[in-house]
């Protein structure tokens, strides 16, 4: 097993440390300007979330997909992976979490658009679509979409189910004495009662929650944030700053060099927003729209508001709560930041954080299962659902009980490998992408 190990997070930190940054970010940055500066037609895609018009086909509404989407993604890597993202790279890392998340916008756009304009009707009429899709049907390239799928279906036994039970049980011990093993079999019956009433189900539940916990989290933020105001200034002035100059931590920590800012920000950035790696497609496929266009610039809000602005939003809060009271982050844990700074909150912060963290969790857990079933059905057909979700949900089980460093190095390398095909489908088809894009927009 600690050989297994070893080689996983030997391949993972290879590839996340200076490949998958290049392509990725590289992939942000280029469909950025080829697609005309798509990020200011966000306003555009939140109206266009919440309205209806006429001559739409598909499963769900637009605002249904896209929560399905942000409850895969706006998860513990806002709370947790930023709170590392700070002790690693320092405050500096926020600063380039942020411009991956603006730059993410176009990936994500492109990546939204490919899986709507060629997603495939199922007998029933419903209609399923993702980058494995578009690889067979437009690309020929069978090969790669059921790589693709694969590395999908085994990302969501780590990322999606297994990490996210262990994050929410090691939450709710941390302010209870309930047994690992109770948590884990109530999270996966929870789940599975949302997951067996399967893709319009998960929609719904993810509608209901992701609004709730978010303004669940952001509320406990933008308290600390007033408390905080007389050092907001001075918080921005540290985070810009830190990003191109080496500066110092907050508590005593150690100073880091920019480029350690910035390989940290930038990869928990790409992490937090799965821009480009092919998941949030999946959902996109699903949304009721006249165009993929239309959707697209919907599916692209989810990037601005995942990294755009929680991330921001959690990075000002912690900074800003290292400035002001420097002596309580001395020897605190990189994962323990965001709790130092709830705790200033009047009454129970730690545990309201704790509460917003199982919302997020659970969250993702049904919202990464949708994706992992997409990937089952192009691989196998209706009939490999069933006994995917019961792998799915024993995951689930598993996860709340077992020590998790081998999943998260699992689910980190199954996530850069899902990005490999997708990247390629996108660059292919970038012609395709731009032409569409302009005409529609064009006289917006």
């Amino acid at each position: 097993m600690d050989t297994i190990l070893k080689v996983v997070k030997t391949i993972q930190a290879y590839l996340w440390n200076f490949p998958m940054l290049v392509i990725l970010l590289g992939t942000h940055i280029y469909f950025t300007f080829r697609l005309g500066i798509i990020q200011k037609w966000i306003p555009m895609g939140i109206r266009k979330s919440f309205s209806k018009t006429e001559g739409e086909t598909g499963n769900v509404s637009p605002y249904s997909a896209l929560s399905t989407a942000l409850a895969a993604t706006i998860g513990t890597g806002n709370i947790i992976g930023i709170s590392t993202a700070i002790a690693l790279g320092g405050p500096g890392a926020i600063f380039w979490c942020w411009i991956t998340g603006v730059f993410g916008i176009a990936t994500c756009y492109a990546e939204s658009f490919l899986s709507v304009k060629y997603r495939v009707r199922r007998k029933d009429g419903s209609f399923v679509g993702g980058p494995m899709y578009v690889l067979e049907k437009v690309l020929h390239q069978k090969w790669a979409a059921i790589l693709f799928s694969i590395f999908a279906v085994l990302a969501s036994f780590g990322i999606g189910s297994s990490v996210q039970a262990h994050s929410i049980s090691a939450a709710v011990c941390g302010q209870t004495e309930i047994s690992p093993h109770l948590i884990g079999m109530g999270t996966a019956m929870l789940a599975g009662i949302v997951i067996l009433g399967g893709g319009k189900q998960i929609a719904k539940v993810c509608a209901f929650l992701v609004p709730i916990m978010s303004i669940f989290f952001l509320g406990g933020c933008f308290f600390i944030m007033g408390k905080n105001v007389a050092y907001l200034r001075e918080t921005i002035q540290v985070i810009v700053g830190s990003a191109f100059t080496s500066k110092s931590l907050a508590g005593g920590m150690t100073g880091t060099l920019v480029m350690t800012a910035m390989r940290v920000g930038i990869s928990k950035g790409l992490f937090t927003n799965e821009a480009g790696l092919g998941s949030v497609p999946m959902a996109a496929a699903t949304a009721r729209t006249v165009s993929p266009v239309q959707q697209g610039l919907v599916s692209m809000t989810g990037t601005f508001w995942d990294t755009v602005v929680m991330c921001a939003i959690t990075g000002i809060t912690i900074v800003s709560s290292m400035i002001r009271s420097p002596e309580k982050y001395i020897q605190v844990s990189q994962d323990r930041l965001c709790f130092v700074a709830f705790s200033q909150l009047p009454f129970q912060g730690e545990r309201i954080l704790s509460v917003a963290l199982v919302l997020f969790a659970f969250a993702t857990i049904i919202g990464w299962n949708y994706y992992g079933e997409c990937a089952v059905v192009y691989l196998w057909g209706e009939g490999g659902i069933q006994n995917y979700r019961i792998l799915y949900l024993f995951a689930v089980y598993l996860g709340a009980v077992m020590s998790l460093e081998l999943a998260w190095g699992v689910s980190d390398l199954f996530n850069s490998l899902m990005a490999i095909p997708n990247i390629a489908c996108i660059w292919c088809l970038q012609k395709i992408i731009a032409q569409d894009t302009h005409k529609f927009l064009r006289g917006k």
